[in-house]
Parts: structure tokens; C-alpha cells; sequence
């Protein structure tokens, strides 16, 4: 595999990776923008604009955008988060250039039709209560209000039915002109792909992004605390969160062991000891979201109302004795599904396109896989022992529950010896 980077003087970066084994491509636009960077009034407009780039420009109707792609074999779409909105593609080696044309058209030139925008404004509208009605997805919204509290980073990406409603073309078209900025913005591509080709296309169709980087967001503040509701389900689902570390923090993956270890997999100390050893719950995990700025540990389990005292005295019990003990042995197995997820990810055009495009926002370049088995490599038992102790001590736990029974509220207090253990 091959990288190459191209800087436009406009300052957009095209980044591509070829993989002369392949006959397709996969390639998109990466936006540093996502939900972390609306307005109050703009809650929920990053999505909305995602879905209404698909919804017609002056030069496609909707249903031509969607055809155009499909009858030459290939597929278009896009998603929104937190700090990013990608739109990407996947076709055939010859059809890059039509992709490449697709993508700029949808980005430069929305028609922001009022039908369309009332119509895919009701569409959210249900995906939002599609969200409200599944419990163990809802919880993670919960959690991260919680986490982060009155912060854009802490609202939901899907906005609320309210806020989505009140998005006009105009919003639309100034949080367009405001975030998407071609410093702020990577075309990526991996597969059969002509670095040169790609970069012509792109001097030629992307000349509408100009300007200066769009403005930062706001830092973000790890809060903690607690949402309880009470809801008729017949499972509890629990979610648990502590400050974690940035992209660029230099026990980023001392952590993501750490965080491995103790509920990354059938093998990790949480899975073993809840589910195989005890039989609590179906499913438990835990995961870490780093950001440009701070980042999340989280943990989740569903379980029945009557073992949620139990389950939870391990979670805390194990987190804690797991920054005292991590061992080798649990370190080889951490590192090694690490490096084989890393690995077998990079077999696929489009995971590879997407990683390339991540480095390039995050750290101005892409890291060599080399590099990157080599800090998972460096990472030792201290180290990440370290790394478990940091994270105990870093901040009072966020944590969210619902479900049924009326002893909910111990979820809260028995999360808080996480706190009170650290002290």
C-alpha cells in the first residue's frame, strides 16, 4: 500500500491509499465538523444537513443523485458524530470521477428545497423516536448529557423534535458556509485509486470551499452525575462513564488497554467475571472515545432489576482491582487483538480510506501502521496500570440507568465508589 497527501492551496488535503489487488475504490469527504460545533438553535443541524446533501442540488433532483451512483454499481452515504460528518462513496476504479463529481455537487451546491427539508425533517423526527423507543441506545444519549452537561458536546447528534423543526435553508446554508471550509477538510480515498488523477478531480470540482479554518469549539468539561428514569422494560440498561484522554495524549493506548482488558472482549475481566462466572446479564462492555480535546471511557450492561446492586459492586470493584493488576499475560491479549483489529481493518477500501482521513484531521498526517503497532507494542503493565489509576481519579463518574423497579437510584450511589474509592 501506498499514501500519498496533496495539499491544495485552498488548504483541503487529498489523501490516498492504492491497493493494486483491488478493482474498487472507496472514497469520501471528511468535514471536521459534527454536533460539537452547533449552536444552541442549531441542535440537531449537522444531521440535518447530512441528509438534506442527498436531497437535490440545482444540477440533481434527489432520486438522479441516488440513480446516477447505483447504475453504475456503486453506493453513497454519509454519518454525522460528534466532531466529524463524512460522505463517501464506494464504485468502481472507473467511475472515481463521477463519485468525485457526486460528492462536490451535494456539498457545494444544496438546493435546500422547502419540500425536502420539511419532508427529511420529519423523517429525523421518526429516527428520533425510533431512538427514544430502544433503550439500550437512548441510554448513551443519557450519558452523555451527563457526562458533559450543557455543552454541544453532550447533546444528542439527532437534535430534538423541536429543534429539528425549526432549522430553516437559511441555518442550513450558514452553518454550511461556516463549518465546512476547505482547511477543515480531507478527500480521501483508498483502493484502485491514481493519487494524480484524484487530486486533478478535486482542484477542478471542490473550488467552492474557500477560506479560513472555521472557528474551534468550545472546551469541553467532564461533569459526571447521574440520570435515572424509570421506564417499563424488562431489562435495566446501565451506563457508566468516566473522563478519558484525548487523541493526542500520550497514554492514549495504554488506556485503550487498559479499557481492553477489562471489557473488551469474551476474554476480559468484566465479561468473564459478570457474564460466564456469575450469569448477570447477556451483555456487558466497555469501550473509550478519544476527542480532539479530552475524551470518554464508557461502560455498558444490561441486566434484570434485581441484580443491579450486584453487577454494579463488581463493575466498581473490578475497575479498580484492574488498575491495580493488569498482568502480563492480559497485556499480550490486549495488544494482540489490538494489532489484529488494526490489521484486518486495513484489508477493507473503506475502513482504510475513513482511518486515513481521521489521521489527517487529527494529527495533520497519516500514521504508518508501523507507528502505530509500535505505541501498542511500548505500552507495558505500568503503564497501563497507570492509565486505570488516572482514569479512577480523573473525575466523578457520569452514569445512566432505565428500566424497571424502584431501587434504581443505587445505581447512582454505588457508581459513585468509584470517587470515593479514588480519594
Amino acid at each position: 500500500m501506498t499514501v500519498e497527501v496533496t495539499r491544495l492551496s485552498s488548504g483541503l488535503t487529498v489523501v490516498t491509499d492504492d491497493m493494486p489487488h483491488l478493482k474498487t475504490a472507496s472514497l469520501g469527504v471528511w468535514v471536521a465538523a459534527g454536533s460539537r460545533d452547533e449552536e444552541p438553535d442549531e441542535h440537531g443541524i449537522s444531521h440535518l444537513l447530512e441528509h438534506m446533501a442527498f436531497k437535490g442540488t440545482t444540477r440533481r433532483t434527489a432520486r438522479q443523485i441516488a440513480e446516477e451512483i447505483e447504475a453504475v454499481g456503486g453506493d453513497l452515504n454519509a454519518a454525522t458524530g460528534i466532531e466529524q460528518t463524512a460522505y463517501y462513496a464506494r464504485v468502481l476504479e472507473a467511475d472515481v470521477p463521477l463519485a468525485l463529481d457526486v460528492l462536490s455537487d451535494i456539498l457545494a451546491d444544496p438546493s435546500f428545497d422547502a419540500e425536502e427539508l420539511s419532508r427529511e425533517q420529519n423523517v429525523i423526527v421518526q429516527e428520533i423516536g425510533a431512538s427514544e423507543d430502544t433503550p439500550d441506545d437512548i441510554v448513551f444519549d443519557y450519558l452523555q448529557s451527563t457526562a458533559f452537561p450543557n455543552q454541544p458536546i453532550g447533546r444528542s447528534v439527532l437534535g430534538t423534535r423541536d429543534t429539528v423543526r425549526a432549522i430553516n435553508s437559511k441555518r442550513l446554508r450558514s452553518y454550511l458556509a461556516r463549518n465546512y471550509r476547505a482547511p477543515d477538510m480531507v478527500i480521501s480515498a483508498a483502493g484502485a485509486v491514481n493519487h494524480r488523477a484524484i487530486v486533478s478531480e478535486v482542484e477542478r470540482r471542490f473550488t467552492a470551499f474557500t477560506g479560513p479554518a472555521a472557528p474551534k469549539p468550545h472546551s469541553a468539561h467532564f461533569a459526571g452525575g447521574a440520570r435515572i428514569e424509570s421506564r417499563d422494560l424488562e431489562q435495566v440498561h446501565i451506563a457508566l462513564a468516566m473522563e478519558g484522554v484525548s487523541l493526542t495524549d500520550p497514554s492514549l493506548y495504554s488506556l485503550q488497554v487498559f479499557t481492553n482488558v477489562l471489557g473488551g472482549g469474551m476474554s476480559s475481566r468484566l465479561f468473564q467475571e459478570i457474564r460466564e462466572i456469575r450469569g448477570l446479564c447477556y451483555a456487558i462492555y466497555t469501550y473509550h472515545a478519544p476527542y480532539a480535546d479530552t475524551g470518554m471511557f464508557g461502560l455498558y450492561a444490561g441486566t434484570d432489576a434485581s441484580d443491579v446492586n450486584e453487577l454494579m459492586n463488581i463493575v466498581v470493584d473490578e475497575i479498580h482491582r484492574a488498575a491495580d493488576t493488569v498482568n502480563e499475560m492480559e497485556l499480550a491479549r490486549a495488544k494482540a487483538q489490538m494489532k489484529a483489529g488494526l490489521l484486518m481493518a486495513l484489508e477493507s477500501s473503506g475502513a482504510r480510506a475513513e482511518q486515513l482521513a481521521r489521521h489527517m484531521l487529527a494529527y495533520g498526517r497519516p500514521i504508518p501502521v508501523e507507528e502505530i503497532v509500535a505505541k501498542v507494542e511500548a505500552v507495558t503493565v505500568e503503564s497501563v496500570r497507570a492509565a486505570g489509576s488516572m482514569l479512577i481519579a480523573r473525575s466523578r463518574p457520569a452514569v445512566a440507568a432505565l428500566g424497571p423497579g424502584r431501587g434504581l437510584d443505587s445505581v447512582a450511589i454505588i457508581a459513585e465508589g468509584l470517587a470515593r474509592q479514588a480519594v
